[in-house]
């Protein structure tokens, strides 16, 4: 019994020694691979860190090339401007006054639309004043040499016989003496009405002239942006009773 004793408590400090060699072996092997772990840790940090700063000097220098190529431009931009001759200073936008355009083309016909400074309107107002001129001139001449004629015709003197001069000679004026009479009593008459309405047009062309001045000083300031518009669009307006509708338009002013 005694043998058996020792033989047991021999192999019980064995299993000791064997538990306590393995806790030594499996906790210096756990360090190792801790400390493997920590310099693979800190071996990827330093490389990451190496790659940050390598991007970081990369778009550094891509942001200082930008900014050179940026400076080298503004600088030829501001060598050319200097070589450039300085621009004539924008004139203010002139704008007529309506008393002083309207009382200009009272004085003078076509002052009003000079200063307006609207040229193009000029061969209409002095072509106006021609055309009626020439149509008082015209008509005028044909009411003398017409009112001569029918005083002549009237008459008995044989030697006042200027409406002799309307007609190709060998006409038979005694067999159509009535008929004539009314036909130039009728063109005296004619050419005397469009003689006045020729005084009477030309008034009006003049009033026109100073019209056109005095509205187009007046409107010349006046608002014509995108903001002024009309839109007009169908409308469907019911009806309170059953038998008919009614259609329209609908009209809308924007300003």
């Amino acid at each position: 019994m005694s043998r058996l004793k020792q033989i047991l408590a021999s192999f019980t400090q064995i299993r000791y020694c064997l538990t306590v060699a393995v806790t030594l072996i499996l906790f210096t092997a756990t360090d190792a691979a801790a400390q493997s772990s920590d310099s693979i840790i800190a071996t990827r940090q330093d490389s990451l860190i190496k790659i940050e700063m390598h991007k970081d000097s990369i778009l550094i220098d891509k942001t200082y090339k930008e900014v050179q190529a940026d400076l080298a431009a503004d600088s030829s931009r501001v060598s050319m401007k200097r070589n450039q001759p300085l621009a004539a200073p924008m004139r203010p936008r002139f704008v007529p006054d309506p008393q002083k355009a309207t009382w200009l083309a009272v004085v003078f016909p076509g002052a009003g639309q000079i200063y307006n400074r609207k040229y193009w309107k000029l061969p209409i107002v002095y072509g106006g004043f021609i055309g009626c001129l020439y149509a008082y001139n015209w008509n005028g001449q044909m009411y003398k040499d017409y009112r001569q004629a029918y005083l002549d015709i009237m008459d008995t003197d044989p030697n006042t016989n200027s409406y002799e001069d309307f007609f190709r000679p060998g006409y038979d004026f005694e067999s159509n003496k009535d008929y004539l009479k009314e036909v130039f009593k009728k063109r005296k008459d004619r050419y005397r009405r469009w003689r006045d309405l020729s005084v009477f047009a030309f008034a009006a062309v003049y009033a026109l002239s100073i019209i056109d001045a005095y509205v187009d000083a007046q409107l010349s300031s006046f608002d014509i942006s995108d903001d002024i518009n009309l839109t007009v669009n169908p409308q469907f307006i019911p009806s309170d009773t059953r038998s008919s509708n009614f259609y329209g338009l609908n009209c809308n002013i924007t300003f």
